[in-house]
């Protein structure tokens, strides 16, 4: 097991070293920011959940007693549940996908992430079983086969092409999430084929109202779900067009300086206006976008890698694609739109006093800017692949003895016995006695992640301390 720098750190803090580039590193602040509980998280969930129900109860209180006598009624009435339900579920994933600033405070971008994903699979499910069963038991209502009555509903009911096209691209759509084939698309195909869910709305809407068993009818149920139509879609502009375009004229940002971090990594700083009023925790991700040929098209996920100063922002990005390259040669003055901030992966959302974080590669870049704010005490295992891959370890090393914060560098292959003694139950606890009673934030490799969790579970540390830093939508 190697450890090309171990330190426990003092209690006195230095002077912060010059950055590479003549850059002065900004000074550590003594701030620890207030902790921001679970209830907004609570509330919102709480509200989704009456929103399915109230969503599910006209067909309830609509449905006379006995009216389920047979095989074909039974049949007809779950479609019709799980159309209700998928047509809910739809409305909850667009507003999930909406950046709304008060969703991204109370839940972040990285929960609301795997809640997208997990209704995503949910509401898949629920549209294929209402086509499946609405088919099944109109035909059998009519006495016809299911190709012929599918025939009968493209033919002779209004908007159900439109149903069938949004049904094939929620499928699409559901495929191309799977890890297996997601792996393996360019991230800009797989954004491109995932925004044209949003057509699932336009074109699933004609079918609720002109067909809906429950919809059709003017009355308060139809005049409920046209409401929460236009709540969503007010959500998906304010989100997506009015506060970016407010938080870009306020501070309009530009490129001030690349730094060469090493061979493959680089450091943007930016600046702009009324920095010091913005709202960021270090941890926290924007959705970038450089204004220059080749780039100005794509919009890319990146934590900031230093927490805020008021005077300017930075970024360090590993070179994986054409994208990334380019950001090489990014000129001073070159206009950034940035979305954001978005995250809960801070020391805002801590549950206990003390912390170990576990980062991998150029994963150190949010915690980098997290151990500015987190409490002093913390522990920080860097695992990287050889001493090249160690990124930003000046200032690491500055910040253990500013804020007495522990860190090993964890040097070697995954399949050296060194790493694997380390990151073992074991291996944890006889670094991090008290891991079990520390918060843990994990960014890395998912390789990594997927191990180190699997460790810190068997090391007793609860699912409600462990934070992954994810930047799925």
């Amino acid at each position: 097991m190697t450890y090309p720098r171990t330190h426990a750190a003092g209690r006195r803090a230095g002077t912060a070293p010059s950055l590479r580039g003549g850059r002065p590193a900004a000074a550590v602040r003594p701030r620890v920011p207030p902790r921001r509980g679970p209830g907004g998280r609570r509330l919102l969930a709480a509200l989704l959940v009456v929103g399915l129900l109230a969503s599910v109860l006209p067909w309830w209180l609509g449905t006379p007693a006995g009216s389920l006598r047979t095989t074909a009624a039974t049949v007809t009435a779950a479609g019709r549940i799980t159309g209700l339900v998928a047509g809910y579920l739809l409305l909850v994933q667009v507003l999930m996908t909406s950046r709304l600033p008060v969703l991204e405070r109370w839940v972040g971008g990285e929960r609301i992430g795997r809640w997208h994903r997990d209704v995503g699979a949910t509401l898949l499910v629920a549209v294929l079983a209402h086509v499946s069963l609405i088919l099944v038991g109109y035909a059998g209502l009519e006495d016809n086969s299911v190709l012929t009555e599918a025939g009968v509903l493209l033919r002779d009911h209004e908007d159900m092409v439109s149903a069938f096209a949004a049904a094939g691209i929620l499928v699409l759509v559901g495929l191309t999430g799977v890890r297996a084939i997601r792996t393996v698309l360019p991230y800009e195909l797989w954004h491109a084929l995932h925004l044209s869910s949003y057509a699932v709305l336009l074109l699933g809407f004609g079918h609720q109202f002109s067909n809906g068993a429950q919809l059709f009818r003017p009355g308060p149920v139809r005049s409920f779900w046209i409401a929460m139509y236009v709540l969503v879609v007010a959500a998906l502009l304010w989100g997506r067009t009015v506060a970016p375009l407010a938080f870009n004229l306020r501070h309009r940002l530009r490129v001030a300086d690349v730094v060469a971090e090493s061979p493959d990594t680089v450091s943007i700083y930016l600046t702009g206006a009324r920095l010091d009023r913005l709202d960021l925790l270090g941890g926290q991700f924007f959705r970038w976008r450089f204004l220059t040929r080749g780039c100005w098209w794509q919009s890319h996920p990146f934590s900031v890698s230093a927490a805020a100063n008021g005077r300017w922002l930075r970024i360090t990005v590993k070179v994986v694609g054409a994208h990334t390259a380019d950001l090489r040669d990014l000129d001073a003055g070159t206009r950034v739109w940035a979305e954001g901030p978005s995250g809960t992966f801070t020391a805002a959302h801590r549950t206990r006093e003390r912390a170990l974080l576990i980062a991998g590669g150029s994963g150190i870049t949010p915690i980098r800017a997290m151990l500015e704010e987190l409490p002093p005490g913390a522990a920080l295992i860097y695992r990287a692949r050889t001493p090249a891959d160690v990124l930003l370890h000046r200032e690491l090393d500055w910040l253990a003895r500013a804020r007495d914060t522990s860190i090993w560098y964890v040097v070697g292959s995954r399949h050296d016995p060194g790493p694997r003694q380390v990151l073992s139950p074991a291996g944890l606890r006889r670094l991090v006695p008290d891991v079990a009673r520390r918060d843990v934030y994990l960014c890395g490799p998912p390789g990594l992640v997927a191990q180190s969790l699997r460790v810190l579970r068997q090391a007793g540390v609860p699912r409600r301390q462990i934070h992954l830093a994810t930047f799925e939508l």
